[in-house]
């Protein structure tokens, strides 16, 4: 499934493949310190009633080789969740994807012009990278730099047979 250009009908609707219910899988890499981690949960993209938005609510496991920040060698496994909302663009092919209290986040999308985004949280930047793979699975990647963190984030989801 690629989006459509601008001259294709009819146009890729973003709301409409990501709502349900998605596995997810997520490599993390310290690379300040080599420390590697995993997440492995569930995505769930139900929709709002309010605007044509959605919902994403993500909870899994979270898994550090060492507890970040803390001693060496001291491995961390533990329940690990987070939300967020996503807002119609205007255009079909994106969402804006906003923090729970509605500060905005970044634009979504898998499109070439509209596939990669910036968030800025003092002090570092994160970049985002979405790809979609197939019809029913995509990626995106957090490249996150700056003073605090130096970080490298790649989630692989997968549409599931549940609802959302």
């Amino acid at each position: 499934m690629n989006p459509q250009s601008p001259g294709d009908a009819p146009a890729f609707d973003l709301r409409a493949y990501l709502l349900g219910s998605w596995t997810v899988d997520r490599t993390l890499l310290d690379r300040s310190t080599g420390n590697r981690g995993t997440f492995t949960g569930v995505v769930r993209f139900t929709a709002m009633d309010d605007d044509g938005g959605l919902r994403f609510r993500e909870d899994g496991t979270v898994a550090w080789a060492s507890v970040p920040g803390g001693p060496a060698g001291t491995p961390f496994t533990g329940p690990a969740s987070r939300e967020y909302l996503l807002r119609p663009t205007g255009a079909p092919d994106t969402m804006d994807m906003l923090f729970p209290d509605g500060r905005p986040f970044h634009r979504m999308g898998f499109g070439p012009q509209n596939s990669h985004d910036q968030h800025w949280c003092h002090p570092d930047s994160y970049r985002v990278s979405y790809t979609m793979t197939g019809p029913d699975d995509f990626r995106y990647e957090w490249d996150v730099t700056g003073p605090a963190k130096d970080q490298l984030l790649t989630s692989f989801l997968r549409r599931t047979a549940d609802p959302a």
